[in-house]
């Protein structure tokens, strides 16, 4: 009979209104001290700012719909320090920060690598937007993801709705965020990405590709057996996992953002919050 007295290693419920606390004592150092003038009232902690950003993005309210007493922070200070971050690049250190952490406690499992992505709606539009062709037409965001064995996030792209999933295979590779070791390893899709210019690229880069075939007009109905189709049991679930892991927070489910790279910073904090996890819980 098991103990019921063991700890369990799975994270529990994430507060909606607060970084958790071992995360923020990961990425504090990355956010910077707000100065103190002689004059006026002081400038507000960066951890009560962060907090009124988690919390946008989570439930996916408006910025103007919190109340200053939740953080001790106005709505309009939020967003507008949330805007200042973003135009840093703050959000990708954070993010790059937390792989690597990841990479030193459970080491990055760079054998098996998947990609895949997700269409969000979009209902206020905005640039990098499109019309989804698997929701009538309705406008709508895309985003495009790369993930380990275990489904950390190594890299993320935003596109709209419309766009074929095989254009952005470079960019994703490319956009790693952290170093690439030379050791051998696997590229796993799905037919969205079968496509010849997909497999020449795959390959440059050093992978073994397994991208499920797609079957072209008057090609048998018998399966094509491409090399590593059968041999190998499907790995894509993992990225599948990572995207669900992603939309439940409301303001990534569907984008609100009418600037493509304010969505793109709450994914990335999202991502961040992901590798943590995994690093964290295992």
């Amino acid at each position: 009979m098991a103990n019921r007295n063991t700890k369990s290693k799975k994270p529990k419920n994430v507060s909606y209104t607060q970084v958790p606390a071992k995360l923020w004592n990961k990425i504090e150092k990355y956010f910077p001290k707000p100065k103190q003038g002689v004059r006026g009232r002081p400038a507000a902690e960066s951890r009560q700012v962060l907090n009124g950003i988690w919390y946008v993005l989570w439930t996916g309210c408006q910025w103007k719909a919190i109340e200053r007493h939740w953080f001790g922070v106005s709505s309009s200070v939020i967003h507008e320090r949330f805007q200042t971050w973003r135009e840093q690049g703050l959000f990708t250190k954070v993010l790059q920060a937390m792989l690597r952490y990841y990479g030193r406690t459970r080491r990055i499992c760079w054998t098996w690598q998947s990609v895949d992505s997700r269409s969000s709606p979009a209902p206020l539009g905005g640039k990098d937007t499109g019309k989804n062709p698997t929701d009538r037409a309705k406008l709508g965001g895309k985003i495009h993801i790369l993930v380990d064995q275990r489904g950390a996030p190594l890299s993320v792209h935003i596109t709209g709705a419309n766009e074929n999933d095989k254009w952005y295979a470079t960019a994703l590779i490319l956009g790693i965020l952290v170093r690439r070791p030379t050791t051998p390893q696997h590229f796993c899709a799905d037919k969205a990405y079968d496509s010849w210019d997909v497999h020449l690229f795959v390959k440059q880069q050093g992978y073994v590709p397994h991208i499920k075939h797609r079957r072209r007009v008057n090609e048998p109905k018998d399966p094509c057996l491409i090399p590593g189709e059968y041999q190998y049991p499907a790995r894509r679930w993992v990225v599948e996992r990572t995207l669900s892991w992603l939309v439940r927070r409301r303001s990534i489910r569907t984008r609100w953002c009418k600037k493509p790279e304010n969505w793109l910073a709450l994914i990335q904090l999202a991502c961040a919050h992901i590798a943590f996890d995994l690093a964290f819980f295992g």
